[in-house]
């Protein structure tokens, strides 16, 4: 799969409630508790204010545009900014899949589209590989994603047999679409992994790195991946993505082996056999050092390391991960340049 699928597929979205929103008049509603929560929503009709957490100046949304805030932030929408905002509880009863939320009788704004859920005990650190906020305008060349939101509404407001079914299919449809289309867009320079995979040398390097992460990846390797020098590449990887690409490798393959001890049986030289590793030991130590605990206490559901809570940063693990494991009694040494 690709860098972007791979992630998703770790966070495994699932979209529980896909709904429609219908406001009138002056309103502003504040969301609150959003962690582990992906949202995806399109406008049909109308136009208000979307402001997220950590982002200092709110965006103007209008009829055709989506919007897509996968990184688990509070945020709030209004018809104006100026007004106090009420908190969402009160809109919005216990999910209601198919169901339309009014507010002041609406008339004046509608959107649709859908939450999702994530899980395994990683998702906080990959939902911070995410941007904060994904806004896509309309744009008539962008038929497919017009379709979705489009059939999203048609499914909300008839509710026909099978409609909350086909609703959380589209929603995962424009989840994605979204995504895509904002990758394709070249998102404005930033720090984080999502930037660096919209840049063609950097996206190219993590694209090697999620094809085949049990190759003995060098920095001359993955520079030449990039058709970079090693060390403009080591340099441009470090500003964009916030943490040295051996970093990323050992990340990257720590997560993967995460998800196979809460979602397999599989034994830990298995795993560590998969991703390159082939001493149980020197993958253990490796491990710990990035996630926080042993392979053994993870699978017994100890919680993986606290990660930076710094937006600005995505999905930077706390502290500087070392490269280089311990080559005593055989184990295999990875250094800054080899993982």
């Amino acid at each position: 799969m690709d860098p972007l699928s791979d992630v998703l597929s770790l966070l495994k979205p699932r979209s529980y409630v896909s709904s429609g929103f219908d406001a009138g008049g002056d309103w502003s509603v504040q969301f609150s508790h959003q962690q582990n929560r992906m949202k995806c929503y399109a406008v049909i009709s109308g136009e208000c204010w979307l402001l997220v957490e950590d982002i200092a100046e709110p965006v103007r949304l209008r009829a055709g545009d989506c919007f897509v805030l996968p990184s688990g932030r509070d945020f709030r929408l209004a018809s104006d900014m100026a007004l106090t905002p009420v908190d969402a509880s009160a809109f919005f009863p216990p999910a209601n899949p198919g169901g339309v939320v009014t507010v002041n009788d609406g008339g004046d704004f509608f959107l649709v589209g859908s939450r999702f859920a994530v899980s395994g005990r990683n998702s906080p650190s990959l939902l911070r590989m995410l941007p904060p906020i994904v806004h896509i305008r309309r744009e008539p060349e962008q038929s497919a994603w017009l379709w979705s939101v489009e059939r999203m509404r048609q499914e909300l407001r008839e509710r026909r047999p099978g409609s909350s079914l086909i609703a959380q299919h589209l929603a995962h449809m424009m989840l994605v679409q979204a995504l895509r289309l904002h990758l394709e867009e070249g998102p404005a320079a930033g720090v984080g992994w999502f930037f660096a995979l919209a840049d063609k040398q950097l996206g190219a390097a993590i694209a090697a790195i999620h094809a085949d992460p049990a190759c003995r990846w060098t920095l001359q390797t993955l520079a030449e991946r990039a058709g970079m020098s090693r060390s403009s590449f080591a340099l441009k990887f470090k500003v964009t993505v916030g943490e040295t690409v051996m970093d990323y490798v050992s990340r990257w393959r720590m997560m993967l082996a995460g998800d196979r001890f809460e979602n397999t049986n599989d034994p830990v030289s298995a795993v560590a056999l998969s991703l390159g590793y082939e001493s149980e030991s020197a993958f253990s130590t490796a491990f710990k050092r990035v996630m926080g605990c042993t392979p053994r206490r993870y699978r017994r559901g100890s919680p993986p390391a606290s990660h930076s809570t710094d937006g600005q940063v995505a999905g930077q693990v706390v502290g500087q991960v070392t490269r280089q494991d311990d080559a005593r009694k055989g184990r295999h040494r990875y250094s800054e340049s080899r993982v």
